[in-house]
């Protein structure tokens, strides 16, 4: 599969970095020399200096017969003008990284009218994030929902869990519920566990469940999601615009601190249902004036990581229950993963997280693919795949107890879809002609077809 990256960014290298993983012909267009003799020096792939929106050097990167084109400028015209020029010389699906809101609302009408195929914002991104993270402890993070109705969740297993040294099948039975945890990440080495496998404080679970039963689990495990009236945003960017959108049309109550008096302004006049409250000083006067100590959540928006790992830090000593921080630089994703301090969200790691699906559904349809729909889980290690099952498919009508339904290796069903009615699995599941199958599995075991989960 042929792919062309416009820019070497942050994202861009990240992109790179992840498709390296897997035997991807990748050319990279960036308009600075030395950017692009540092990617081609550092990863396996070619190198064009140029303009993604010019014509002959789309041609000169291979545009022509590309299979994605992906446009990662920090200008959306530029990253728009690279996916029109590409598709009218035959690059068969491009995607376009939009910042300004007034692209964003256009998606639609770019992806109908101009034949861009994916268009996505990380600055809403970041929000819908933050905004479905919102009263979770750090210990839990949504990883999405597959199917319609399956839902996953990532947890950190703590010291003194009630599940902390069961085995999955007490687990299961223990919380009384259809789950099932597809996915263990110890020590940063991804294991899929079988019911014998025994959970430990220190563990990160990947859990599937049905929407459903998803708050009864948790409570189960000892986890309940806080009740979150009112919210703190610190700096006025436009993710906290789409953040606070989100949060008023939920009733929340909420406080905005920002630094710059002309754009505390804009933003009154705006929200006028919002506390706004100009930021300058010292930054812990700030908040105490605005009575941080009484906040069921703080999110730090900021343009600075260093400033917004402070200003959560700050929350968190001072007991915020929920403290959701935005930092993008690697080095300052470790230390805060290493410290546990709640939610960390990073826009190049969402956003890498779509590139891949997106690029991984670019290959649905091909002859030796039969991949309805595409996800990562679990840092990235694991993928979450869909099928479909028919006359063709080695397990039909067979039980999952049944000595020939061996599968791989890390390779987990995670649920059902039969006549849509979610099931999870278990030994006596049984998957019909027509059923969609939802697969988990190591990213290492390249997964295409359905048949392929099977053990020779």
């Amino acid at each position: 599969m042929k792919i062309i990256i416009i820019g070497a960014g942050r994202t861009g290298c990240a992109l790179i970095k992840a498709l390296s993983e897997r035997n991807y012909d990748i050319t990279v267009v960036e308009k600075f020399k030395s950017i692009v003799d540092e990617v081609t020096d550092k990863y396996n792939v070619s190198g064009i200096v140029g303009s993604g929106a010019s014509k002959e050097t789309l041609f000169k990167a291979g545009a022509d017969t590309a299979d994605v084109l992906v446009a990662l400028t920090p200008v959306d015209e530029v990253n728009i003008l690279s996916c029109m020029q590409a598709k009218s010389v035959g690059t068969l699906k491009v995607c376009s990284r939009v910042f300004q809101p007034d692209f964003a609302a256009e998606r639609k009408l770019l992806e109908k009218e101009q034949g861009i195929d994916y268009v996505f914002n990380p600055k809403y991104d970041i929000a819908d994030e933050a905004a479905n993270s919102i009263g979770l402890p750090g210990i839990v993070k949504p990883e999405g929902i597959f199917g319609g109705r399956m839902q996953m969740v990532s947890v950190t297993i703590k010291e003194g869990s009630p599940i902390e040294g069961k085995t999955l099948f007490e687990v299961k039975k223990q919380l009384g519920s259809d789950l099932l945890i597809c996915t263990v990440l110890r020590e940063g080495k991804l294991i899929v566990p079988d019911g014998k496998f025994t959970i430990a404080a220190g563990d990160i679970i990947g859990l599937a469940a049905c929407r459903e039963n998803l708050f009864d689990i948790l409570k189960g495990i000892g986890i309940i999601r806080e009740k979150t009236r009112k919210v703190m945003i610190v700096g006025g960017t436009i993710e906290a615009e789409y953040l606070i959108d989100m949060l008023v049309k939920d009733k929340k109550k909420v406080t905005l601190i920002e630094s710059d008096i002309d754009r505390c302004r804009e933003l009154m006049e705006k929200y006028p249902e919002v506390n706004v409250s100009l930021g300058s000083g010292e930054l812990a006067d700030v908040l105490e004036v605005e009575n941080i100590g009484s906040m069921d959540a703080l999110v730090s928006l900021t343009t600075s990581d260093e400033m917004n790992m402070v200003t959560s830090m700050y929350a968190w000593s001072r007991n915020v229950p929920s403290v959701i921080t935005s930092v993008d630089a690697p080095e300052h994703l470790k230390l805060l993963h290493r410290v546990n301090l709640d939610i960390t969200l990073s826009a190049s790691e969402i956003s890498v997280n779509k590139l891949i699906r997106f690029i991984r559904n670019c290959e649905v349809g091909a002859e030796k693919n039969e991949i309805e729909k595409y996800a990562t889980v679990a840092d990235n290690k694991a993928e979450v795949l869909q099928f479909s099952a028919d006359e063709g498919f080695k397990g039909l009508d067979k039980r999952f107890c049944d000595p020939q339904f061996k599968l791989k290796k890390n390779i987990i069903i995670a649920s059902i879809i039969h006549n849509e009615e979610l099931i999870i699995p278990n030994g006596s599941s049984i998957i019909t002609k027509g059923d969609k199958v939802i697969v988990v599995a190591d990213k290492k075991a390249g997964i295409e077809r359905l048949n392929d989960i099977f053990a020779d």
